[in-house]
Parts: structure tokens; sequence; C-alpha cells
């Protein structure tokens, strides 16, 4: 593997592990100005501005010239963030950062799988073999012992 590679599997795991403290970031806005839509709004109106900032800072420049040839489906992945938002604002006070993080990264693991074998939105097919499978299932393992429904909440 290349120290690319590397590179980048490395800036990955540091926003996934950045992913439970900006829930808990947000469930706490939620308690504060009105709930976990409101505390998913703040957060992308803010994260907007961010995004806006650097793309000024940057001069980085916007092709709107292809937006309209989009297919409606293109316009979805602001829709599916506010929608992951804001359930996990509502969710993570209730089942705690750990269970909620590891049955997200299960459903993206799942989801992933399928989106591979079918090649979805023009990704090229991968194969879903045994092994991959497997991974999927210790990743299910996992979520079952870190969330460890047997065990009571302040064990």
């Amino acid at each position: 593997m290349s120290g690319n590679a590397w590179w980048m599997m490395g800036l990955a795991v540091l926003i996934g592990a950045m992913l439970p403290l900006q829930a808990l970031i947000n469930a706490r806005l939620g308690t504060q100005i009105g709930g976990p839509i409101v505390a998913a709004f703040v957060s992308f109106v803010v994260g907007g501005i961010g995004l806006g900032i650097y793309l000024v800072a940057a001069r980085h420049r916007i092709a709107l010239e292809g937006a309209g040839s989009l297919p409606a489906w293109g316009w979805l992945g602001g829709l599916l963030g506010a929608f992951y938002v804001a359930v996990v604002t509502l969710l993570i006070p209730r089942l705690g950062p750990a269970t909620m993080m590891c049955l997200v990264i299960f459903g993206q693991v799942t989801a992933a799988l399928m989106l591979d074998k079918f090649g979805v939105l023009q990704n090229a097919p991968r194969t879903v073999d045994v092994v991959r499978i497997a991974g999927a299932v210790l990743v299910m393992a996992g979520v079952i012992l870190v969330a460890a429904p047997w065990r009571s909440a302040s064990a």
C-alpha cells in the first residue's frame, strides 16, 4: 500500500472519530435551542457558512452551468445528510455515542456492500464475496458487543 493510501486511511479514521463528537455537540445544542431538527438546521447553516468562507478564501470556481442537466436524484445528498444529522442528534442521547456509531457503521457497511454489488449510480460493480460478507458479520458482532443490550445502562 502506498504512503498516500495510508495518509488517506488515517484521514478517514480521523473524520470517523469526529462524528460521535459532532453528534454529541448537536444533541447538546438541540437541548438548548429547540430539539434535534433545529440543531441539525443550525449545524448545516454553520457548516454551509464555513464551506462558503473556504470557497471564497480558496478562490474556488463554482461551475453552475452543469447544474441544470443533473438528474433529480443528484440533489438528494444534502437531504440525506440533513436526515442523518437530525436522526443521530435525536438518538445519540438515548443510545449513547458508542452504540449509535456502531449501528451507523453497520448500516454503512451493509449498504455499501449492496451498492458495490449492483454498481449503483455508475459505480463500477464489485464482487461481494464470502470474505466481505464475513467482514460485515464481524462488524455486526462488534455492534452487539459494544451495545451489550443484556447489560444495564449503568454497568
